[in-house]
């Protein structure tokens, strides 16, 4: 039997230059969240984000360039919220670039609320939410850094908490999830289905 496989053609991709704009590839959407020096907040999002093993860690790529980087390397506290679909245009906003004053004019439009555990604020509305402290930050992929905090806080929608008396599929359906994918696009994600783990399988 001929592995149908075998009949695709690959393309071969220079590797001296970055890969990740030639294909799609699916990720999270998070909202990071930081103080300014002034004591106003600052909203990013991010989608090279997720949790950094089994254990309450949570890392993002970032660029010490950029202001949220510098906060929480000032701070060492973040908060993280997982926008829905229909927040998609606020997520858009948070990433408009500064102008006048340094400032970021969309994100007085943003509706934040404050966290509880850190000095911060998050998004209203969002199914998830993080309150992080530093855990550390690491240098050199490039121009770009990894950002691990430990969570100290954590709070979930009622609608989108996993519990034994709703079915995995209908709480997807119920609550959607808002997933990015690289490069521009994004989408809604109301269906799942079981994974088809091999019998015996461990984490």
């Amino acid at each position: 039997m001929q592995n149908p496989v075998a009949k695709q053609r690959l393309i071969e991709l220079d590797v001296s230059q970055p890969l990740w704009d030639r294909y799609f590839w699916v990720a999270p959407l998070v909202l990071v969240g930081t103080r300014e020096p002034d004591g106003g907040h600052d909203v990013a999002p991010k989608h090279m984000a997720m949790p950094m093993g089994w254990q309450n860690y949570f890392g993002f790529v970032c660029t010490p360039s950029h202001h949220t980087y510098s906060n929480i390397k000032r701070d060492a506290v973040f908060t993280v919220t997982y926008p829905r679909p229909d927040q998609l245009v606020l997520t858009s906003l948070a990433a408009s670039p500064r102008c006048g004053e340094d400032r970021k004019p969309a994100l007085s439009v943003l509706p934040v609320f404050p966290a509880e555990k850190v000095d911060g604020v998050l998004v209203e509305g969002g199914y998830m939410h993080l309150e992080c402290e530093l855990d550390r930050i690491i240098d050199g992929f490039g121009v770009n850094s990894l950002i691990v905090g430990r969570v100290v806080a954590a709070r979930v929608a009622e609608d989108a908490e996993r519990i034994d008396e709703i079915e995995d599929q209908a709480l997807v359906h119920n609550a959607p999830l808002l997933a990015y994918l690289h490069p521009g696009r994004f989408a809604t994600i109301d269906q799942s289905l079981s994974f088809p783990f091999p019998a015996g399988m461990k984490k």
